[in-house]
């Protein structure tokens, strides 16, 4: 059974996900910005225009994560506010996410250490969607020189 320490602990490190998903943002908003530039009278660069679809493609997967990052910190959080109920509420969860068809109906429930290890998987998931944003506009910014994207 897990503890109002450890839940309340996962919801925490889940929290953590929003300032990942606010670093992906700014990159995202980056790339639309210079994709777009063209509308405002810069020259059209057929590289540049791929480069940044693909910061921005990265970008929405990243989110794609982060929502769901999101939605666990929430769950964790309630669940640890009130851990003493916890037996009742995981029943009460397991059957609202079967029902959302947002978990597979299955009868064999699983432990809290293990939905903790799942959660904190999405969270690795979307940082890893993260630093392939980060590596992708790292080597276009030390591509500059060599690509005529610039001008």
């Amino acid at each position: 059974m897990a503890t109002e320490m450890q839940l309340f602990t996962v919801a925490s490190l889940l929290r953590r996900g929003k300032a990942l998903d606010g670093f992906s943002c700014g990159l995202s908003a980056i790339a639309l910005g210079v994709g777009l530039a063209p509308l405002l009278g810069a020259t059209a660069q057929p590289g540049t225009a791929i480069l940044c679809s693909l910061l921005i493609l990265l970008g929405v997967i990243q989110k794609y994560w982060a929502l769901r990052v999101a939605l666990d910190a929430e769950l964790f959080q309630r669940l640890a506010d009130n851990a003493e109920q916890l037996p009742m509420h995981t029943g009460d969860l397991d059957e609202t996410l079967i029902k959302l068809k947002l978990q597979p109906a299955n009868p064999v429930s699983r432990s809290w250490d293990e939905r903790s290890h799942a959660a904190l998987r999405l969270l690795r998931r979307q940082a890893v969607w993260l630093l392939s944003q980060l590596l992708l506009a790292g080597l276009i910014i030390l591509s500059l020189p060599w690509l005529s994207i610039t001008g």
